[in-house]
C-alpha cells in the first residue's frame, strides 16, 4: 500500500502566525491561523482536516459494506463534528459525531442500521481516533 503524505508550514508565534497545509498529492491546500483553529476565523484546521478524512473514510468503508451485503447505494454523504476541548492533558479531540445519509434502494431500516455501525466499527480512522475520542454515528435513510 502506499504511504500518503501531506504538510504544514507555519511562519510566526502562536496568536499571530499563520500557515498553509497541504497534502501530498496536491488535492487539497488551505490556510490556517490561530483564529481559524480556536475561534471563528477564515480558513481551514487540523480539526477540520480529521474531519474530512474521517467523513471520507466513513462514506467509503460504508459504500462498501451496502454492496457487500447486496445493496448499491445511490449515494451516502456524512458530515463529522470534530469536537476540540480543552482538558487536564491540555488540547484534545474528545469526541466526532458522525451524521449520514444514505440513498439505498431496497435496504431496511434495521439492516442500514447494522451496516452502518459496523462500517464505524471498520473504518480505519475511526480504530485511528477511538482510542482515544468518542465516536457517535446517527444514520438516516434518505427519503
Amino acid at each position: 500500500m502506499p504511504i500518503r503524505t501531506a504538510s504544514a508550514r507555519w511562519q510566526g508565534n502562536l496568536t499571530e502566525g499563520s500557515g498553509t497545509i497541504r497534502t501530498g498529492k496536491g488535492g487539497l491546500e488551505g490556510a490556517y491561523s490561530f483564529k481559524s483553529r480556536f475561534e471563528e476565523g477564515e480558513g481551514t484546521n487540523p480539526e477540520e482536516l480529521i474531519g474530512a478524512a474521517h467523513a471520507g473514510c466513513f462514506s467509503m468503508a460504508f459504500s462498501k459494506a451496502l454492496a457487500d451485503a447486496g445493496h448499491t447505494a445511490t449515494s451516502v454523504e456524512t458530515t463529522a463534528k470534530v469536537h476540540l476541548d480543552k482538558t487536564d492533558a491540555g488540547m484534545t479531540v474528545t469526541r466526532i459525531d458522525l451524521d449520514t445519509v444514505g440513498e439505498v434502494p431496497g435496504i431496511d431500516e434495521a439492516e442500514f442500521q447494522k451496516l452502518a455501525e459496523a462500517a464505524k466499527a471498520g473504518c480505519p480512522i475511526s480504530r485511528l481516533l477511538s482510542p482515544g475520542a468518542d465516536i457517535s454515528l446517527t444514520a438516516r435513510l434518505s427519503a
